[in-house]
């Protein structure tokens, strides 16, 4: 059974191997600094058979928008700026990739962002996809290019609701 908890020191990080190198240091080297520095949220997947064994992560964090750089059909209902939240990273331990891990913490990324939205409002999730391969991942989730910026991906809250509606 898989449990998506939050980086604490408990958690062996240093094993941890997505062929990303520069997730991989982020991981490693910065998550917990920035956790504890209110920077950002790091969120790891682990199996309940070896808990101090992270097989993905993902980290969240919050961020203004200039709503003329969001597509037009949202650009025009926004105020020059607007709050939303951004996956800052997301990989998967290499052994486990392709297994649906990354799906699941999607998933609880969007819960967390809806959670948030009803405190303190939001409009939408934001991703900066680092490879094409990344982009087209996210898309299957609804997330829609920047113009411009075809990397750079936003999923509207309303998006994200309607997926929770029973």
């Amino acid at each position: 059974m898989f449990k998506i908890k939050p980086l604490t020191k408990a958690f062996n990080r240093v094993k941890f191997q997505s062929g990303f190198s520069e997730l991989d240091g982020y991981l490693k080297k910065t998550a917990r600094q920035h956790d504890s520095k209110n920077i950002s949220k790091t969120f790891v997947i682990i199996d309940d058979e070896k808990e101090d064994d992270i097989l993905g992560f993902y980290t969240l964090c919050a961020c203004e928008v200039i709503s003329e750089k969001m597509p037009q059909k949202y650009a025009k209902k926004y105020p020059e700026k607007v709050s939303a939240i951004k996956l800052a990273r997301l990989a998967v331990e290499k052994k486990s990739q392709r297994q649906g891990l990354g799906g699941l913490m999607m998933v609880d990324a969007f819960k967390k962002t809806l959670s948030v939205s009803e405190q303190i409002g939001v409009v939408g999730f934001f991703v900066d996809a680092k490879t094409d391969e990344a982009k087209h991942y996210y898309l299957q989730y609804g997330f829609i290019e920047l113009p411009g910026n075809p990397l750079k991906l936003f999923l509207p809250i309303q998006t994200i609701k309607a997926l929770f509606k029973p």
